[in-house]
């Protein structure tokens, strides 16, 4: 289980907070050969999130549209209004209807086009 915490560390550890980093889904599945692995299968940009009080979950949201949630628009809001109790809630992803409530289960980066992943397995 991932939670903000580990999010914001690893954006400053490996991209050092670069605000113009694209937050996306990194779709990842297991391999048909062997379970224990798994297969990379795609991305897809996250267009909204959204910080659920009630069951202490940072969600992030593919509804279609064309915004795009940065590392600069992320983070900032996320240090100054969260405290140590907001800092450990979960990162959850929902990416439609029949893949809703994932588990965000790792992080990654694509360098070259500013893209910050966010890794969940379907």
């Amino acid at each position: 289980m991932k939670v903000i915490i580990d999010l914001i560390e690893d954006i400053r550890e490996s991209i050092a907070n670069a605000e113009d980093f694209v937050l996306t889904a990194g779709l990842l599945k297991e391999d048909i050969n062997d379970p224990s692995k798994l297969v990379y299968t795609g991305e897809a940009p996250l267009n909204v999130y959204d910080l659920d009080q009630v069951r202490k979950q940072l969600i992030f949201i593919m509804d279609g549209s064309s915004s795009q949630i940065t590392v600069g628009e992320l983070i900032p809001p996320l240090l100054i209004s969260s405290d140590m109790d907001r800092m450990m809630y979960e990162l959850r992803m929902d990416v439609n209807v029949q893949y809703n409530d994932m588990e965000i289960v790792g992080f990654g980066k694509n360098e070259e086009m500013k893209k910050y992943l966010l890794f969940i397995k379907i």
